[in-house]
């Protein structure tokens, strides 16, 4: 499903994940962004987005997310899709699983082109699902997560694929004792006092180019596909637990 031009009004819930070139935003680039959009407070499905992204460089292990350079030739670059990007972002709860990390990589995206993130409310399904099952949890991965839960199998290491189970994940867990606890109106207000820049568009239509659209040149993603050994070397340089850097240190990127 493919946002409409301009996204649904902004209140609920903004799935996010990114596929990188490596495990530092500040060394590495984007190469893939994917986006679904749920409302409040019956989290139903909104709207989605993904494209694959012109890093402007190496496109790092393919070996985990099968993204090759070839397959980046002729998608947007992160200057391209930021204003589509900022108006799905504005006024909702951001989440990812880890979500530091995920926000970490835009944050710096947005810095290369001169935009500071707005300190906007996050949610961390990584984080809920670990309060839920508490011991029960056998490990923090999203693939972990869901299997925990008994949710479907998804393609793991697709920007799209991964949002699409992180939403399947926040469902669960905000609507069990332990996870709905959470002070999620509060956190919705909160999302719609936060100030996202309007950035002007060059063109009506949204330059994107998915997956799906090279089919023989990019094979589809196996559930829960396994990571190269030292391909990442960890999931990713911002640690758990850590906040995504500051406006101050958003305007040193810059």
């Amino acid at each position: 499903m493919q946002p409409p031009s301009m996204p649904p009004p902004a209140r609920g819930f903004a799935v996010v994940d990114v596929e990188a070139s490596g495990r530092s935003p500040w060394r590495h680039r984007v190469v893939e962004v994917g986006v679904v959009l749920l409302d409040y407070p019956l989290l139903r499905v909104e709207a989605e987005f993904s494209t694959l992204v012109d890093p402007g460089g190496p496109v790092g292990p393919t070996s985990v997310h099968r993204i090759t350079q070839e397959h980046v030739a002729g998608a947007p670059n992160f200057r391209e899709i930021a204003p589509h990007l900022s108006d799905l972002l504005r006024g909702r709860i951001l989440v990812g699983h880890h979500v530091t990390c995920d926000l970490g990589f835009l944050v710096r995206e947005f810095a290369r082109i001169g935009v500071a993130v707005p300190d906007a409310p996050t949610l961390c399904t990584m984080a809920l699902a670990g309060r839920v099952l508490g011991d029960q949890l056998p490990g923090r991965s999203l693939g972990a997560c869901t299997a925990a839960f008994g949710l479907p199998d998804f393609p793991a290491h697709t920007a799209l694929g991964d949002a699409r189970a992180t939403a399947r994940l926040l469902r669960c867990c905000l609507g069990t004792p332990a996870g709905g606890v959470e002070p999620v109106r509060a956190m919705i207000e909160g999302a719609q006092r936060a100030v996202w820049p309007k950035l002007r568009r060059r063109s009506a239509a949204v330059h994107t180019q998915n997956r799906s659209v090279l089919p023989a040149a990019l094979p589809a993603a196996p559930p829960t596909a396994p990571v190269t050994p030292g391909a990442y070397a960890v999931p990713c340089a911002v640690p758990y637990g850590v906040p995504a850097p500051g406006p101050a240190a958003r305007r040193e990127w810059a």
